[in-house]
């Protein structure tokens, strides 16, 4: 696998897709990845995958009655109710399970700025990438 994949598998997973990029993540590092490399390319992908789901909330939310959506309403409304909790700063835990890519598209359903979008996305994820590879560091020994 390359650091191509890495991108794709990273924005794939972080669409409303199902699916999850530390397992590859991981597996690169053990390899002998070029950590910095490993960590833009799946920091980017992610957070460009994020910034979709915000494209979609923005653009294509009248479409949320198909069956296709990928976020049924109620899963809609919980993330809107945790974004009008915790507000914009919340975007900062887009990259958490269950409730982050539809706090993505809630941001956009809900017109928030792209720029402090992308900057609060991409730190969370950024964080997030950095641990994993921090730790997958610890727990493997580069097989190259």
């Amino acid at each position: 696998m390359s650091l191509g994949s890495v991108f794709v598998i990273s924005l794939l997973s972080a669409t409303l897709l199902p699916g999850g990029s530390e397992a590859l993540v991981v597996a690169q590092v053990c390899l002998g990845a070029p950590l910095f490399w490993l960590w833009l390319a799946a920091t980017l992908g992610n957070t460009l995958g994020s910034w979709i789901n915000w494209a979609m909330g923005r653009y294509l939310l009248r479409f949320e009655q198909r069956r296709w959506f990928p976020v049924s309403p109620a899963q809609r409304l919980k993330a809107e109710a945790w974004f009008q909790r915790w507000g914009q700063g919340s975007l900062l835990f887009a990259w958490l399970p269950i409730v982050g890519d539809p706090l993505t598209l809630v941001a956009g359903v809900l017109r928030v700025h792209w720029l402090p979008f992308l900057l609060l996305v991409g730190c969370g994820k950024a964080l997030r990438y950095a641990l994993v590879i921090w730790l997958a560091g610890l727990a493997c020994t580069p097989l190259s």
